[in-house]
């Protein structure tokens, strides 16, 4: 169910093969050193990495900063936890949509700050200055309610004797946090920045929705909405199927190497 499409995949990126024709020709590693020389493509990888930057760090710093504010107890807490984490079981699109509707020209955000005597609001997805860290932000606030819940639970099997000894020691806040509760952490520091740097490379559905590779020329297209607009709007599946498997290289190659960086950092803990 997973080896065969990867090979498969793989394969096809190894051919010519075009959905206009039916003869399909082995061309060995030409989409790949084509893919290598293309400023279009290359680009596109540089937006993917600006954007998983951009989430894997904000989100983490934003989920620990909250996760701490609402790791009491009482209604009010167990409703602000829902509210967080509203956004993470919504679709992608319904997410974008509504990203759309806060950060278009004549949008919400914009109306705010006309109404407050601002004449020239920025176009937040129409701007190449602003567009890709928007698209980062609407993905920032999806995906935070994810890594608040992951902290939740790793803040919550910090023994409480730990905090309790600390501050009869006389530790303050900032030195019981960075004595016990940031190295404590670790293990949901992991999952959190894996799962957020997977699902940030394969984006897609916000970049289709806000802002649809735009603006100008590919202002923010990533390599997954590459690879959609080549094999289906193109019709190169072909090159397509190359620009997947360089995709799968790289987000290998990252997670891994984060994999075993940050557990090695729970280990000497």
């Amino acid at each position: 169910m997973v080896l065969v499409p990867i090979l498969w995949t793989l394969y096809i990126g190894t051919t010519d093969e075009r959905a206009t024709r039916r003869e399909t020709s082995f061309v060995g590693l030409d989409n790949y050193r084509s893919l290598l020389d293309d400023q279009t493509f290359r680009h596109s990888l540089e937006n993917t990495v600006v954007i998983t930057v951009i989430v894997v760090v904000l989100t983490n710093l934003l989920g620990i900063a909250i996760a701490m504010l609402l790791s009491g107890q009482g209604r009010l807490y167990s409703l602000l936890r829902s509210v967080y984490f509203t956004p993470v079981i919504l679709s992608s699109v319904v997410v974008s949509v509504i990203g759309r509707s806060i950060l278009a020209d004549k949008g919400l955000l914009n109306s705010t700050l006309a109404s407050l005597g601002i004449e020239n609001p920025p176009g937040w997805l129409t701007d190449p200055s602003y567009a890709i860290y928007s698209v980062s932000l609407v993905m920032v606030w999806q995906t935070l309610g994810f890594a608040v819940v992951v902290y939740l639970a790793g803040l919550a099997g910090i023994p409480v004797e730990l905090e309790e000894a600390a501050s009869l020691d006389g530790a303050g806040p900032w030195q019981r946090f960075r004595a016990i509760t940031w190295p404590m952490l670790a293990p949901a520091l992991t999952i959190n920045t894996v799962m957020l740097m997977i699902s940030s490379f394969k984006v897609y559905d916000q970049i289709a929705v806000l802002t649809n590779g735009g603006p100008g020329t590919d202002g923010t297209a990533t390599v997954a909405f590459d690879v959609v607009r080549t094999a289906f709007s193109e019709q190169r599946p072909g090159m397509a199927s190359a620009m997947a498997g360089i995709m799968l290289a790289v987000v290998s190659v990252a997670s891994v190497t984060t994999l075993r960086l940050l557990q090695r950092r729970e280990v000497n803990l």
